[in-house]
């Protein structure tokens, strides 16, 4: 069988060449095989005899001797071998009776042996494991079950699977005796249960009655998670969104008046109570905007509170789950459970109205949701620097003086001090702008591509006319690189490195023509550059004294002005100390002070200085102080952000669209809904929380950052307050614990170990894939496979995987989408008109007219070109 399998692995090469079809045949045909394998090496461990698997051997012996055939025929007859994978696969499911009843007695046997598995076992145990997660796999991709509970029951067992396949990778040594014994136990239920599955296909009341999950195997589970991870198994009642309630029930209502004027929606809802339901939301709704203050340490109200967003989240999922023609089969899941549950609210909601209790605190509260910032649309300026002169000389005479050799001059500090901004102040200075005759900038991060360097250099050095270079190898690249720096003076800045690897990789592009030419590197690493790079000594940057620190927070509140208000300024000694000379937590700090009425300034200072904490856990707690401080609507706008890469420069109107699409945002009486996002990114500019990166020449902000402190502070509390959730990389994808109700899943990844690491999200309402590239090359077309397992997406962006000149024609099953953005010289079907929901469509090329599209889609953003990708 081993054999067999490493065969099958040269023809799958060679299905490369041959066929997406075919590659997909060889890899099922693999699993089934190694299912095979496992499975005997599983059952024979103990308590079955060889002797008692006869059948399985005969079957067993007939399939791999028809596969073996079949790889020797290969280059002889590659045409018909897709036909004949497909009946082989017809015939490896063990469905005829005497060997179904063979593996079901194998399986019986193994469960009641009290013999106990040994350490030497592990290797056959998640050999067989992973056999089986397959499978499921298979069934979650096959979309032949329509069943609700049958959905969710598959998904548990899945994310039950993955979690032990994870350990088994992750905490070997956790796998002792007893957790080995509880984990055979579950692989003999589990089998049982897909044999019972498989045998019974096509029986929709067999499914219907079936209980895949049993309550043991659950059980089961538990205790290894218990064991394994010395932790219990989240228990939380509350899965969905925390933030934005307010804005996500009006966003409902709104859909749901939407359904009511949709002749085909009715149709299908015609059988569910949608528009009482709609009515009783409205009250609801009605209910939490009295209570949206008076809730904050009152359990009992925010209870109510918890229920009614639960709730309102359950009617969303059971209303698109419809649309898209999943049945509705589970008692626990439905409109009728949720009506009652509705009721049950309204009571409690109704009591506490009697009880007079809110008569005493009540305030009508205006809507966060309708919120106009007050301070217009221009932001203030990000870029004020205060001190740093004498630190700036010093960085320009190193860069113009001493040796004509090539030199790297490091800037090194803790997170938050300002080593990009006094990079950037070096950077533009007249003088260094006078002395070197090419400049470019480029941003590096912990997770770089060498090529996106070479890109982003050359973007700097030759603007006009960058477009060609993003068709260019990176060999190519860095050729040209080296080519547009010989013989010319340079500066180049790599900002945030982490380590020398970067330079290593680069260094050949980089002349060194003896005429002066600098590196300039910033980093919060004190020894990144090896000594034998160095010429002097990094540049260790101070912190900022108090009357800097004083200064910066002057200009940062009051533009222009000498004096600060008097309330502030008796507070002058606890702010400078309380800053501890960080820029960033003043410039937070600032952004704080700017959105409160002055009578509280004194209160709030007084707060945050009395934790003693150290610089950079003094700049956390000022940024978790800058979010508690926001308006909840504003809240969802900024932890968006931390669904996208670190370092990502961010086009305005592009996100504004993303927020609108998302239903953060409303329209007004006055503004468009884009106008009312335009807004609050002004709010969060001024706010000191999102720096503008491009200015448009017509005015306005073209694009636009955040610092690398609070984008892991957004990474962190998206994911706690279960708003979105961004997978970084290989091993993120593979330990992945997939949280039950995952609204917004963000991919930083490849789509080869996207497609490999098999999450299944059917909750999931958005997908943003952010390639580890510009433009990524690598084969893309397993990532169609997926796409009917986020049959509820209304947010999907392709735009960094390059899908050349094909179209995946499994989105036009996505009905919800109503968000759309690809990359590829792709020639787009008239089908996608199917897509009626669909708002905003961006593509970097298209092989159909614009008014053509136009007339198609009812998409109200129809944008073309690679400016928008």
């Amino acid at each position: 069988m081993d054999s067999l399998l490493e065969i099958l692995d040269f023809c799958f090469l060679l299905a490369g060449f041959e066929s997406e079809d075919l590659v997909k045949s060889v890899e099922v045909l693999k699993e089934k095989l190694k299912f095979l394998k496992n499975f005997v090496g599983f059952v024979t461990l103990h308590g079955v005899e060889d002797g008692q698997l006869g059948h399985l051997f005969v079957h067993t012996e007939f399939i791999t001797t028809k596969a073996a055939r079949l790889s020797f025929t290969w280059n002889s007859d590659p045409s018909s071998t897709s036909n004949h994978i497909t009946d082989l696969l017809q015939k490896i499911i063990p469905t005829e009776s005497q060997v179904h009843e063979t593996c079901v007695q194998a399986l019986i046997t193994s469960k009641s042996s009290r013999h106990p598995y040994g350490d030497s076992d592990k290797l056959v145990l998640r050999d067989f494991l992973e056999s089986l997660q397959c499978n499921i796999w298979s069934m979650l991709k096959s979309c032949t079950f329509r069943m609700i509970s049958f959905k969710f029951q598959l998904q548990i067992l899945w994310e039950g699977f993955r979690y032990l396949r994870t350990n088994f990778k992750e905490k070997p040594k956790k796998f002792d005796e007893k957790v080995r014994d509880l984990t055979g136990l579950v692989l003999c239920d589990a089998g049982l249960y897909l044999l019972s599955l498989s045998l019974n296909a096509t029986n929709d009341g067999f499914i219907r009655e079936m209980n895949l999950v049993s309550p043991d195997l659950l059980e089961n589970m538990n205790l290894i998670k218990l064991t394994v991870a010395a932790e219990c198994p989240e228990t939380s009642p509350f899965n969905f969104p925390r933030r934005n309630a307010l804005g996500f029930i009006d966003f409902l209502l709104k859909y749901m008046t939407h359904l009511t004027s949709s002749e085909a929606s009715l149709a299908a809802l015609a059988n569910h109570p949608v528009q009482t339901i709609q009515k009783d939301l409205g009250f609801l709704r009605s209910f939490l905007g009295k209570i949206v203050e008076m809730r904050n340490g009152d359990e009992e109200l925010q209870a109510v509170w918890d229920r009614v967003v639960e709730v309102a989240y359950t009617v969303e999922f059971l209303i698109d789950s419809v649309l898209v023609g999943d049945i509705l089969d589970s008692c626990s899941l439905s409109f009728d459970s949720t009506m009652e549950e509705i009721e049950t609210i309204k009571a409690e909601v109704l009591k506490i109205f009697d009880s007079k209790r809110l008569d005493v605190k009540e305030k009508e509260v205006t809507k966060r949701l309708n919120q106009i910032p007050t301070q217009g649309s221009k932001p203030i300026n990000n870029d004020v620097v205060v001190g740093f002169e004498d630190e700036a000389t010093s960085i320009i005479n190193r860069l113009t003086r001493g040796s004509r050799q090539v030199q790297i001059v490091p800037i090194v500090g803790m997170p938050g001090l300002g080593k990009t901004t006094l990079a950037k102040k070096v950077y533009n200075d007249s003088s260094i702008m006078s002395y070197f005759y090419t400049r470019a900038w480029c941003t590096v991060s912990q997770v770089y591509v060498v090529k996106n360097l070479l890109l982003e250099i050359l973007t700097c050095v030759e603007s006009k006319h960058s477009e060609k270079f993003f068709e260019m190898s990176e060999e190519d690249l860095a050729a040209e690189v080296k080519k547009r720096l010989l013989r010319t003076r340079y500066l180049i800045v790599f900002d945030d490195v982490w380590d020398m690897e970067v330079w290593n990789r680069l260094e050949a592009s980089f002349p060194n023509d003896g005429n002066g030419s600098r590196v300039i590197m910033t980093s919060r690493l004190r020894d990144f550059v090896p000594q034998d790079n160095l010429h002097q000594e990094p540049h260790y940057l101070r912190q900022l004294t108090h009357d800097e620190s004083w200064n910066l927070l002057k200009e940062k509140l009051c533009p222009g002005k000498d004096l600060l208000p008097s309330e502030l300024s008796e507070l002058r000694t606890q702010i400078v100390e309380m800053c501890q000379g960080l820029p960033l937590t003043i410039v937070i700090l600032a952004g704080i002070l700017a959105n409160m009425d002055r009578s509280g300034w004194k209160e709030e200072v007084q707060s945050l200085s009395l934790r003693n904490v150290s610089s950079t856990e003094q700049c956390t707690t000022a940024l978790e102080l800058s979010y508690e401080h926001l308006p909840d609507n504003l809240k969802s706008c900024y932890l968006y952000f931390g669904g996208f890469p670190e370092d990502h420069e961010h086009t305005v109107k592009r996100l504004i669209w993303l927020w609108v699409t998302e239903g953060f945002v409303q329209a007004t009486d006055l503004k468009s809904a884009e106008d009312v996002a335009n807004d609050y990114m002004m709010d969060l500019i001024n706010r000191s929380l999102v720096m503008v990166s491009k200015q448009r020449s017509i005015g306005g902000v073209k694009t636009c950052r955040i610092h690398d402190l609070l984008h892991a502070f957004c990474v962190e509390k998206a994911k706690e307050e279960n708003f979105l959730q961004l997978v970084r990389g290989y091993d993120e994808l593979y330990t992945l614990n997939v949280p039950r109700y995952l609204r917004r899943l963000c991919i930083n990844s490849t789509t080869k170990d996207f497609n490999e690491s098999r999450l299944a999200f059917p909750t999931v309402r958005c997908l943003l894939f952010f390639a580890h590239g510009t433009r990524e090359l690598y084969p893309w077309f397993g990532l169609s496979f997926n796409f009917h397992l986020f049959k509820l997406l209304r947010v999907l962006d392709l735009s960094q995987i390059n899908l050349k000149d094909t179209f995946p024609r499994e989105i036009e099953l996505l009905v919800h989408l109503r968000y759309l953005a690809i990359l590829g010289d792709v020639y787009i079907p008239s089908s996608i008109a199917n897509l009626q929901n669909l708002e905003t469509f961006l593509a970097s090329s298209t092989s159909l007219p614009f008014v053509e599209f136009q007339q198609m889609l009812a998409a109200s953003i129809l944008e073309f070109g690679s400016q928008h990708c």
